[in-house]
């Protein structure tokens, strides 16, 4: 038989098809149309509510209250939904949109996702979100003054070019800033010891090692100027 003739011969077993059977198709690819709709419908929920529902008083669904959380960041109080297994280092990046914080490792080995919380440096890749809520969170970009000035440590940088690629560059920041609290004035053996669970896979760390060493110093005289 000819294609012409195959086409002719599937038109007619179509129109010969019994209606209940056109039925049973017809709901079967609209039920799965559905559940692909309730599932974006479902995952786009919490940004929905947080818009909308949270501004106006209504009532949540089922289990969206227990995600909603206030989190203090950068100085500021910031309201998100993370689910009880959601990593700082993931809301902090695709909740809040602070992209500073960098995913490396994503297993706390490389340092490029340190934030500070209570300022105390933590691998933010490892730290659930929903255990800082009474805590107080840094990021890279909460170290800038408010006009724009740079931090001390972030001028360093600058002042000594201290990276290449500069991925891994706001993890030794913030590791930096969290380690000079207890030791403002170290050698650079003691910094290099401080920055050691800071990976660059550059491995550029003798000039990381002075910009860290410069900022430190900005550091210093910023405070007694």
């Amino acid at each position: 038989m000819t294609e012409k003739g195959n086409s002719r011969a599937s038109s007619k077993a179509l129109r010969d098809l019994p209606a209940e059977g056109v039925s049973k198709a017809v709901s079967r690819r609209n039920f799965i149309k559905g559940v692909i709709t309730s599932g974006v419908a479902v995952s786009s929920a919490g940004y929905l509510f947080r818009t909308s529902s949270l501004l106006h008083g209504q009532q949540l669904p089922a289990g969206l209250g227990e995600r909603l959380i206030t989190l203090n960041v950068n100085g500021q109080q910031r309201r998100v939904d993370a689910m009880k297994q959601e990593t700082l280092a993931s809301t902090l990046r695709y909740k809040l949109g602070l992209t500073g914080t960098k995913l490396g490792c994503d297993r706390a080995e490389c340092g490029s996702c340190t934030v500070l919380i209570d300022d105390i440096p933590y691998y933010s890749c490892s730290v659930l979100t929903h255990t800082v809520r009474a805590r107080k969170v840094v990021t890279i970009e909460g170290l800038a003054s408010a006009d724009g000035t740079l931090h001390p440590m972030q001028q360093g940088v600058i002042d000594e070019q201290g990276f290449q690629c500069a991925f891994c560059m706001p993890g030794f920041i913030m590791t930096t800033v969290g380690y000079l609290k207890t030791n403002p004035n170290p050698t650079r053996q003691q910094l290099a010891q401080g920055l050691s669970g800071n990976l660059c896979r550059c491995q550029d760390y003798d000039k990381i090692l002075t910009a860290m060493m410069r900022g430190a110093e900005n550091l210093r005289r910023a405070k007694l100027g």
